[in-house]
């Protein structure tokens, strides 16, 4: 098999664990929102990936101080914009609408988590075909993320009712533009994180395992935002001890069980990413959030999220699996341009 078709099909797997790692939420019952997160928190963005660095990436330990602190400093700052895109991803959903923010938010996200590193690392490559097609891919998982999102808002109206909290819309739309710009800022520190991977290379360990040494780093800042919201909330709403207590043990295994989906996830992406080589973050990217919104969607139907929806609703969702079926074929033949 070519390497490019290889790498994406690794990054497909991880974008397919990626978009499952939600689905033990479901079975978490009597815990508010930000005590689960908290856990998952912990286990996917601070223990297991200093775990495994440690047990199996020795040679980052030697490669971090050897790179220097402005390479680390950079990385992490995109590690913890990313962070902030989480959060912000939130509020503009409470500002605008889910439908809105969606649309906003996952667009801006696939379209400057590739758009940007072309740019920046491969100008030259912008008019040529494979910049052509990669545009066209990209405009092409815009159009798709926006009909499945639409979907979505439709969806949830039917199930919940409009029940939304209205203030500025102006200030929504802003929130919503700045958590699509700060999303991507993981995929920002693949790309601009060289230095720790070409370091952790030069020592010894394999692409796969150098890019992991990248994200340990990006993923520990984000996880300062993640776990400082939630124990603001916990501490706001007076969360900690709410729940039965014989529930604490089962609720604890599936939000770690989010965690290991969630980071094994972005592990998977990482290696896809190595097997493509310079074009790693610019086209494994988009097809990594395309996957993800695909396995999602079909989670949602499996678990009946979409028994009640109206017809319509149904029909914009399959609308959007075909499109984004389609931009995963437009990107597949960038990589081989």
């Amino acid at each position: 098999m070519d390497v490019s078709w290889a790498g994406l099909l690794v990054v497909a797997l991880g974008a397919a664990m990626q978009g499952s790692f939600a689905l033990p939420q479901k079975f978490i019952r009597g815990w508010a929102w930000e005590k689960m997160w908290l856990i998952y928190s912990i286990t996917a963005m601070a223990a297991l990936p200093w775990l495994m660095v440690t047990a199996a990436i020795p040679e980052a330990l030697w490669a971090y101080p050897a790179v220097g602190e402005a390479v680390l400093a950079r990385t992490a700052l995109f590690g913890a914009g990313w962070g902030v895109g989480s959060v912000l991803f939130g509020l503009g959903i409470a500002r605008v609408g889910i439908a809105l923010a969606f649309a906003i938010i996952i667009s801006l996200t696939a379209a400057v988590g590739s758009i940007v590193p072309l740019a920046v690392l491969h100008p030259d490559q912008l008019a040529t075909r494979r910049g052509l097609l990669l545009f066209a891919g990209l405009a092409v998982v815009i159009v798709g993320v926006a009909l499945c999102s639409r979907a979505g808002a439709m969806k949830e109206a039917t199930a919940v009712g409009v029940s939304r909290q209205r203030g500025s819309f102006a200030k929504g739309l802003a929130i919503c533009i700045a958590s699509g710009i700060a999303s991507p800022m993981m995929n920002f520190s693949f790309a601009f994180g060289g230095p720790i991977a070409a370091e952790t290379q030069r020592l010894g360990a394999g692409p796969s395992a150098a890019n992991f040494a990248v994200f340990a780093v990006a993923v520990s800042a984000g996880f300062l935002i993640n776990a400082g919201y939630c124990l603001y909330l916990l501490g706001r709403n007076r969360t900690w001890a709410v729940g039965e207590p014989s529930a604490g043990l089962r609720n604890s295994l599936l939000a770690v069980a989010m965690g290991v989906l969630w980071l094994f996830g972005f592990y998977f992406y990482g290696s896809g990413a190595a097997w493509l080589g310079n074009y790693g973050p610019i086209v494994g990217w988009p097809v990594f959030m395309t996957v993800m919104v695909l396995v999602a969607n079909f989670w949602g139907l499996v678990t009946g999220e979409w028994k009640q929806a109206p017809p319509r609703a149904r029909r914009l969702l399959t609308a959007g699996i075909v499109v984004l079926v389609g931009a995963l074929l437009i990107i597949g033949l960038s990589a081989q341009a």
